[in-house]
């Protein structure tokens, strides 16, 4: 099926190449989004997207629309073959999910806004995964209708744009129109149930005064929860439960529950209600123009939590408070905002100077609800008298802000070459604030509210730090074929010192029809200050593991004193052709060597591992942590600069059309990319972990495997009159990742008995949609993502018997979690657009 698939791809792409004859000029949108001029990449004004040095993928609002989710990640994703989304988290994580740039983190990528940095999440993902650590600009805070285009730079742009520009830059330009506007209304559910979306997105812009624009967007959307996941053995009678407490003989009311046997409904979407806005307002006098954008959003999230069943709390007269048992959900109530304010002129000699600055802030208030602190409950009971407990907990917050100021100024100087020469230069300064809020007592009181403890005291704090940088940028074009591009920047961090930096960008036009080009850079990322500073206990119905700051003293028993920046070296090296025909390729192929990367480590236990290690127990024990009595693991983990990593890739792009005369157009692509990073380096483990390592092959996994090896997209989009019909083929490459209950040894490897391979083999899923203007300001569209329902392999059943066995809640998940195209199946909705 998949060879017969494979041969009728390439019969279609050949045909739609000599249709490209008769449509030289192709489709408006895929030739505004070659010929339209970029900034990003560049500090050379009026270049062109197909003329850059450097690969860059532009997406104008119509591309971004044709999505069925109305997110900004998912639109990026299914558009850009290396823009790898999350679909699942663990813990708060499932409440904030992000997304990754060529297979690399999610930090790796720069998110920019009309040019301007944009501040991270204060959420980070701290579970273990292949999104671990992230703690990136959250896109979802930004409206669809407020995008006038996205400029996805795939190359590593740190000499340019500073610290985390490592795997690329994406620039969301806002739109400016001074008039005109529209309103999209969407719904959509998985085919399999659960998931229910609605979404109202609104766009107007008006000139308030002469001269000027102003362009407002607001977006509200909900989203309801989706399960996927199994039976919970605990709530069952199996052979292998018959001596334990948690199985239905011992509480056989729960077969009255409206969801018995599914009484676990951690494996799936979480819920939320998100409503953001924003502007972008500018205004010119004479030669200066003032301008200011900004978004403000505000989220309700709610995640379940792994079931607890009616015997874990039980008061010393004998009471149950939940004969059902309870699930746990975790809540946040989350405001971001982000406002710049800035000028543009140009001097009397010429020179541009752009004059800006922004802040931004993202506040992320954490609650416990249906829960209960079992050691209060018991504690506050008497032999006679049933105990107490709040059911709802306030388990502290976490705020992250960050204040940017900074100048660019360039000029043209005609020396005689090809084009003038472009000298740009600037300087920025930024600083950074990360705190942790504690919880209330009733969350903190002993091992805390069940399924997510409150941040205790020792937890808490608030971190500072700034930085300061200058560089420099020269473009020239020495003769009419060849482009020269090259940055230098120097960085300081109030932190961990200073860095030094550079990049050079080439191209040679051979002819019109082919072209190559290359980059070499170095670059760097400085540790998020959540990475080095997040304290929490993760808890789950039989495991405690705690979070130790990287900074701490805690830290300093296991042998980790701090994180450090890391450091990376680019390389890649492509082509450009237009051979005819109306067709229009791109290759690029690209090294990305990162040192001392900062990642998250494997499990290190203190008990209940297949190695146990005295040094995480004092660790705990010196971090302040109170553990769950009841649980049978515990342990740390602890994010470290532990590895060296190299990433290989090449990205393809391939456009045509083919005009079908009274039929319409058919717009062509074949989009493509091949990502593969090996760990080059694994530091060696200090004195006090002797006998284990930081690193597991789980965590290894996450690094080298869970990603898709290649992932291609043909998509085939027919505009005929009021009819649009757009069609979309990808194909996922396989996944995997070693898994076990007790860690998965690197030196026992694969060979040991208790650790599994997880695999997702190579999958196709189609996206379909269905456009029609039934009135000229008036479009309906209906569509699917993943028309065919298609689900991700199953986890190995000898992994999942391990749970079965010993009658644990980890039986409930199904899915891997790092399935890229997700663990929902079919997404089917319908939208209906009016423009004005």
């Amino acid at each position: 099926m998949n060879k017969k698939f494979l041969g009728a791809s390439a019969l279609i792409l050949s045909i739609a190449m000599a249709g490209g004859a008769q449509a030289a000029d192709g489709d408006a949108a895929a030739e505004s989004e070659l010929e339209g001029i970029i900034v990003t990449g560049t500090r050379t004004t009026g270049l062109r997207a197909v003329d850059s040095p450097a690969p860059i993928t532009v997406l104008d609002s119509t591309a971004l629309s044709r999505v069925g989710q109305t997110d900004l990640i998912q639109a990026i994703a299914q558009n850009v073959p290396s823009f790898n989304a999350q679909a699942f988290g663990g813990d708060t994580a499932n409440l904030t999910l992000s997304a990754k740039l060529r297979g690399l983190s999610p930090n790796h990528a720069l998110v920019l806004i009309n040019g301007k940095r944009r501040h991270g999440t204060a959420n980070l993902a701290v579970l273990g995964g292949p999104f671990q650590g992230g703690a990136s600009a959250d896109l979802n805070f930004i409206s669809l209708g407020a995008v006038s285009h996205i400029e996805v730079l795939q190359e590593g742009a740190a000499a340019q744009y500073g610290s985390d520009a490592i795997a690329g830059v994406i620039n969301i330009i806002l739109k400016d129109a001074p008039e005109g506007g529209g309103a999209t209304a969407s719904a959509g559910k998985y085919m399999s149930g659960g998931g229910e979306t609605a979404d109202l997105t609104l766009n107007v812009g008006f000139a308030p005064f002469e001269n000027s624009y102003l362009n407002l967007s607001y977006q509200t959307r909900y989203h309801d929860y989706s399960f996927r996941g199994d039976v919970d053995p605990r709530v069952t009678n199996t052979p292998f439960n018959i001596n334990s407490s948690s199985r239905l003989s011992r509480y056989p009311q729960l077969v009255n529950h409206p969801d018995f046997p599914y009484m676990n409904r951690i494996a799936g979407d979480a819920e939320y209600r998100l409503n953001i806005g924003s502007y972008n307002f500018g205004i010119t006098f004479g030669e200066v123009e003032v301008y200011s954008f900004g978004t403000y959003g505000d989220k309700y999230a709610s995640a379940f939590e792994n079931y607890r069943v009616p015997n874990l709390i039980v008061g010393r007269d004998g009471s149950i408070p939940r004969p059902f048992g309870f699930s746990p959900r975790e809540v946040i109530y989350e405001t971001d905002y982000a406002a710049t304010f800035g000028l543009k002129t140009k001097t009397e000699d010429g020179w541009n100077v752009d004059i800006a600055t922004t802040y931004g802030k993202d506040n992320v208030s954490i609650y416990v609800k249906d829960s209960f602190n079992r050691s209060l409950y018991i504690d506050t009971s008497t032999p006679t008298t049933p105990g107490s407990s709040p059911t709802d907990f306030y388990a502290g917050a976490f705020i992250f802000s960050q204040w940017t100021s900074q100048i660019d100024v360039s000029k043209e100087y005609d020396v005689g070459m090809a084009a003038p020469l472009n000298v740009a230069f600037g300087g920025e300064y930024r600083r950074e604030e990360y705190e942790i809020k504690p919880g209330d007592p009733a969350s903190r009181y002993k091992e805390g509210s069940q399924s997510y403890p409150g941040f205790q005291f020792t937890d808490a704090g608030k971190h500072d730090r700034r930085s300061y940088a200058v560089y420099g940028n020269v473009a020239l074009s020495p003769s009419e074929p060849l482009k020269l591009d090259l940055a230098a920047r120097y960085e300081h961090f109030s932190d961990f010192g200073s860095t030094f930096i550079v990049k050079g960008t080439g191209r040679y036009d051979f002819n019109e029809m082919i072209a190559i080009r290359g980059t070499a850079s170095t670059g760097f990322r400085a540790p998020t200050l959540a990475e080095s500073y997040y304290s929490a206990t993760n808890v789950s119905p039989t495991s405690a593991f705690v979070q130790l700051p990287p900074n701490s003293a805690a830290a300093a028993l296991v042998g980790v004193n701090g994180l450090d920046a890391e450091k990376s070296r680019n390389f890649s090296v492509g082509f450009v052709a237009h051979p005819g025909f109306g067709i229009t390729a791109t290759l690029d192929v690209y090294q990305i060597n990162i040192k001392d990367r900062i990642v998250g480590s494997g499990s290190l236990f203190g008990s209940g591992g297949d190695v146990n290690i005295p040094a995480v127990r004092a660790a705990i024990i010196a971090n302040g942590n109170v553990l769950d009595p009841t649980v049978t693991q515990t342990g740390i983990n602890i994010f470290t600069n532990g590895l060296n990593t190299r990433t290989r890739g090449a990205e393809l792009v391939v456009t045509t059309s083919t005009d079908l005369a009274d039929m319409g157009s058919i717009q062509w692509s074949l989009t493509g990319n091949f990502t593969d990073t090996k760990v080059t380096k694994i530091a060696k483990p200090p004195a006090q972990l002797t006998g284990a390592s930081l690193f597991d092959l789980t965590s290894i996994g996450n690094l080298e495997t869970t990603s898709p090896d290649y992932r291609f997209v043909l998509g085939a989009l027919w505009t005929w009159d009021k009819l649009s019909v757009n069609l979309k083929e990808t194909l996922y490459g396989p996944a995997s990742r070693f898994d076990s209950r007790t860690g998965c040894s690197l030196a026992t490897g694969a060979t040991s008995p208790t650790c599994f391979k997880n695999k997702i083999d190579a999958t196709f899923i189609t996206d379909l949609e269905i456009s029609y203007r039934i009135l000229e300001p008036v479009k309906i569209t209906i569509g699917a993502n993943n028309l065919f329902n298609k689900y991700p392999d199953k986890l190995n059943p000898a992994y999942r018997n391990t749970f079965l066995t010993g009658n644990a809640n980890g039986f409930v998940t199904q899915y891997p979690t790092f399935s890229s195209f997700g663990i929902n199946g079919g997404y089917y909705y319908g939208k209906i657009a009016y423009t004005f």
